[in-house]
């Protein structure tokens, strides 16, 4: 059927996939609860998909156009899936090399629980200001400090929230972060007075967050102290050789992606290189692993192999400890990559058919103000976190389809630059299945029902942008030359 003769359509009919999407979702969260993204969730996207595609085809789409909408979707996805095939990768060899076990010991001797939300946080917002990424952060820095908190007694929630807090205000702010540039290219400004304009809304939402994490740690009553800390550390350094040179491979990561090296080289080569200081520091380990102790050049490659692809794990005398000292490699991302997948097709073909266009276009009608006008394109950033799965959807269709209308109503550009970062990058990691929040669940092995309620500042950043467009706060105009 030509493209003249597809039958129009009401909103309605365009949401029907996204109902029953829902009615999925819910009954999966209801009967599998946390365990609902290792399967259960990429089935209930899959029907819907289905589902998107029946009704297309009503209209006059046929299977080739739905097919090829799918595919460019998944195809947009595949530079990430890369990036976390590269951190499970990244994260086997950082263990058995011993950087993310010094990291754990040292942060024992550094930190101490009353400060230690505050600290994580401010720790992972740095990290993320000089690398530009979040999941960077999270995979290498969050990992060591999420095993940090868990001696220390704290909640698995509430350490991942300070951890996603900090690395999405870095990622937001980095003039190297991808979302960061692709906002004001979308809205039409320039780079840096975007960065300068998100400061007003994003400096106050990331002080309110310290806040509550410092006040949250100052009442904190957890379960660890002094001599189980001491033995933890004991337990540590029994299987490995600990020493501040295992540091150097994290410095030379975020030293190579200062330098502008794109994510997955950079993640490549931080990999290689935790592999190198496993063999020269870590011989004991590599002999347990592979079980092999007369020939070291075969012990290395065989471990080598095995901790990149698949699961691995130290024992120490230590229960709690064991728990942290563990990875899964690439294999253990299969699961995430499965749910983008899914994710990403059900997104593709509510695309392909117009069903997000209508849905909307139709959101525009209720525009009657700036507040409301900022408020709109909040909620659709959300509202494409939550359907197309993905966080650059988020940005380029809103961004795309908003920017005639903040000019004919006067504002500048950077007004939509800065609403779609504070509500479409941050927010991402709120739902499970999209997939920044499937991969930072699957890194951190925290499900993302139970760290969303602790990232303090990806939730009141959405809701900062939409007061300060009511109450008219550093809304710029444009300037009639």
């Amino acid at each position: 059927m030509s493209q003249n003769q597809i039958k129009d359509f009401n909103f309605f009919y365009a949401f029907l996939p996204i109902i029953i999407l829902v009615g999925f979702l819910a009954c999966n969260i209801y009967f599998f609860a946390d365990d609902a993204t290792g399967g259960p969730n990429q089935i209930a996207l899959l029907i819907a998909t289905a589902f998107a595609i029946i009704l297309a085809n009503r209209i006059g789409f046929s299977w080739k156009k739905m097919q090829k909408g799918m595919v460019n979707s998944i195809k947009s996805a595949l530079p990430a899936i890369l990036i976390l095939l590269m951190i499970g990768a990244l994260a086997g060899t950082w263990m058995i090399s011993g950087i993310v076990p010094a990291m754990i010991f040292y942060g024992l001797d550094i930190l101490n629980p009353t400060i230690f939300l505050f600290a994580a946080c401010i720790i992972s917002a740095i990290v993320s200001i000089a690398t530009g990424s979040s999941w960077t952060t999270v995979a290498t820095v969050g990992v060591a400090l999420l095993g940090i908190g868990q001696v220390m007694g704290l909640s698995n929630g509430l350490i991942a929230g300070a951890i996603i807090s900090g690395a999405y205000f870095g990622d937001k702010m980095s003039p190297l972060s991808d979302t960061t540039n692709l906002a004001p290219a979308m809205a039409g400004t320039d780079l840096f007075t975007h960065i300068r304009y998100m400061m007003y809304t994003t400096f106050p939402t990331m002080t309110i967050t310290l806040i509550i994490f410092l006040v949250l740690g100052l009442n904190y009553s957890g379960s660890a102290d002094a001599s189980s800390i001491s033995t933890m550390q004991a337990a540590i350094s029994s299987k490995f050789n600990i020493n501040p040179v295992l540091f150097l491979v994290p410095v030379f990561v975020i030293f190579l992606i200062i330098k502008k090296v794109d994510a997955l080289p950079a993640l490549f080569l931080g990999t290689m290189v935790g592999a190198v200081f496993a063999i020269i520091f870590q011989p004991q380990i590599i002999k347990n692993i592979s079980g092999i102790s007369d020939n070291y050049t075969f012990a290395s490659y065989k471990t080598f192999m095995q901790t990149l692809s698949g699961s691995v794990s130290v024992t120490t005398t230590n229960d709690e400890v064991n728990n942290l000292l563990s990875t899964k490699g690439m294999a253990g991302m299969m699961n995430t990559i499965w749910l983008i997948f899914c994710a990403m097709a059900f997104g593709g073909a509510m695309e392909a058919a117009g069903f997000l266009k209508k849905i909307t276009a139709t959101i525009m009608k209720g525009v009657k103000s700036t507040g409301s006008l900022i408020a709109s394109t909040a909620g659709t950033c959300l509202f494409f976190n939550a359907t197309a799965s993905d966080q650059y959807l988020a940005i380029v269709v809103p961004g795309r389809m908003f920017a005639d209308v903040y000019e004919e109503i006067g504002l500048a550009p950077e007004n939509l630059s800065r609403t779609l970062e504070d509500s479409g990058t941050v927010t991402s990691v709120l739902i499970p299945w999209n997939t920044c929040g499937a991969v930072q669940s699957s890194v951190l092995g925290v499900a993302t029902g139970e760290y969303a309620v602790y990232c303090f500042f990806n939730w009141m950043s959405p809701i900062v942008t939409v007061l300060f467009g009511y109450f008219n706060i550093k809304i710029r105009k444009l300037v009639k030359k």
